[in-house]
């Protein structure tokens, strides 16, 4: 059984591949590989929706989880979480209405609406993985970690990686 702990990176995987779907479907309707589109747009829609799942469930959970790097890192982090969140909320109407209309065969409708979501979806895909391991692998989150990181920074004035 995987425990809450092991949910962010499964995360991280999820998003990954969504993204790895998502170009293979790009590539595949460049080449009018209709079939091979829909399997991997379909299939990257699913793990999509596992995602989600699998987010609520842990931030259900969790909770919120603090950022622990500091200086010039921080707007960088932020600038990139606060795109990730807006575009996130953006692509869920947007990969209905394009997965709607594609399976309807409305093609000329869903290459119009397309031409949005893939790079929206793809950013928001990439940002979940960047967002991943800038708070778990980066900066860790971890009880032990966050004292460490505090004691450590607040001593040298230089924030540090802490493992």
């Amino acid at each position: 059984m995987i425990g809450y702990s092991s949910l962010p990176l499964l995360n991280a995987v999820l998003n990954s591949t969504a993204a790895i779907l998502l170009i293979a479907g790009l590539i595949f309707i460049r080449r009018r590989a209709v079939r091979a589109h829909r399997a991997c747009m379909l299939g990257a829609f699913t793990v999509s929706i596992a995602f989600l799942i699998s987010y609520v469930i842990y931030h259900a959970h969790a909770g919120d989880v603090r950022f622990l790097g500091q200086g010039a890192i921080r707007p960088v982090y932020f600038t990139i979480l606060i795109s990730h969140i807006s575009l996130a909320f953006v692509i869920v109407p947007l990969a209905i209405i394009t997965l709607r209309r594609g399976l309807a065969g409305r093609f000329a409708a869903h290459r119009v609406i397309a031409r949005w979501t893939w790079p929206i979806w793809m950013y928001v895909s990439i940002t979940g993985v960047v967002v991943y391991l800038m708070v778990y692998r980066l900066y860790p989150h971890s009880p032990v970690a966050a004292i460490a990181h505090t004691l450590i920074a607040a001593g040298s004035g230089v924030p540090m990686r802490v493992r």
